[in-house]
């Protein structure tokens, strides 16, 4: 009864909880806010100043008593205060347009495969206390094969790679569940952290984190292009400690990434090794499925293609695969309630 009251009240919510950025799914409209998940807040007064999108503008640039942080690392909580501050902040804003003077949300929020049970925890409780009224917690694998429309459900074999911000996962998928899996934390920004790494090795210049997801984003490449792509990579000389730019090409941008994109390409060899034949013998006939942010890189689907020896197809939209995944399990948690885990908050 109880339950029914707060309902009329409150939207209920699906959460892509990623290391760089959230995504909210509103039952009945969809999805609804993409934002940064990042934090900023004043270390003297504690007081939070900025979240999402105003506070990543403020990364690299504030002064030394306020910082920006993001409280997910490698798509866990490290910042249990500040993550449950961020959810209520998203939770607030969905309800702020509806009469909603006390929001009490269902919540299906995505953690990653294979997170400890304290991480579990963590997230549950951010949740809870930041304002839901329950809580289902969904494997991003799974929820990444719901968005993309995969028969996750169905006896027959799936195989989903989501390469986020701090994560990459790559399942097998059957009867709504994970036959084998591999979740390594190399992604998005160990990638940033490539070209950080390159700069200052190769051309003793220091980037900001900023500069080099735009360069990530302008010419980054798993494979040669038909033509050449160029960018200019600005930052402080280590030497001189003065300004200096340098052109820097699609080529040398692979060089850095080389290391990490050989580890994602040697998980997805290792999860294939362990699949059972039968669903080996389907994943042929269907093809690898490709999503998140990391999806988007440039000719990495070919790559892996080959890798692989089977078809990889890049799913549409495949940064929202994760949350529109929550919002069809948000949609019909009935039908859809085995492929979520076992919470202390349902």
């Amino acid at each position: 009864m109880l339950d029914k009251f707060w309902g009329l009240f409150s939207h209920d919510i699906g959460i892509d909880l990623g290391t760089s950025s959230t995504l909210v799914y509103v039952k009945g409209k969809g999805i609804v806010i993409r934002e940064s998940s990042v934090v900023a807040f004043n270390q003297k007064t504690k007081q939070i100043l900025a979240i999402g999108d105003e506070a990543k503008k403020m990364v690299g640039r504030t002064p030394a008593h306020i910082i920006a942080i993001r409280p997910l690392v490698d798509g866990v909580v490290s910042d249990f205060e500040v993550t449950e501050q961020m959810v209520r902040y998203f939770i607030e804003k969905v309800h702020k347009e509806a009469f909603a003077f006390f929001p009490r949300p269902r919540v299906v929020i995505g953690i990653p495969y294979g997170v400890t049970e304290v991480e579990r925890r963590a997230v549950e409780e951010a949740t809870i206390n930041a304002g839901a009224r329950q809580v289902f917690l969904i494997e991003e694998p799974i929820a990444a094969a719901i968005g993309a429309r995969m028969p996750v459900q169905d006896a027959s074999g799936s195989m989903v790679i989501d390469i986020g911000g701090g994560t990459t996962e790559v399942a097998v998928l059957s009867l709504g569940g994970i036959v084998a899996s591999r979740s390594i934390r190399i992604a998005g920004d160990e990638l940033n952290e490539d070209i950080l790494n390159y700069a200052r090795n190769e051309f003793n210049l220091l980037l900001g984190i900023r500069t080099a997801e735009e360069i990530k984003i302008g010419i980054g490449s798993a494979v040669p292009q038909k033509e050449s792509l160029v960018m200019p990579m600005r930052g402080r000389d280590l030497v001189t400690g003065l300004p200096k730019e340098i052109i820097v090409s699609d080529e040398q941008i692979r060089t850095a990434f080389k290391k990490s994109i050989q580890a994602i390409v040697e998980a997805v060899k290792a999860t294939i090794e362990e699949t059972p034949p039968e669903l080996v013998a389907d994943i042929m006939a269907k093809g690898i499925t490709l999503c998140g942010g990391g999806a988007l890189l440039r000719g990495l689907d070919k790559l892996l293609s080959k890798e692989a020896e089977m078809s990889v197809v890049v799913a549409d939209d495949p940064l929202t695969c994760v949350v529109r995944g929550c919002g069809i399990v948000l949609e019909d948690i009935e039908s859809l309630k085995e492929v979520l885990l076992p919470t202390q908050y349902r």
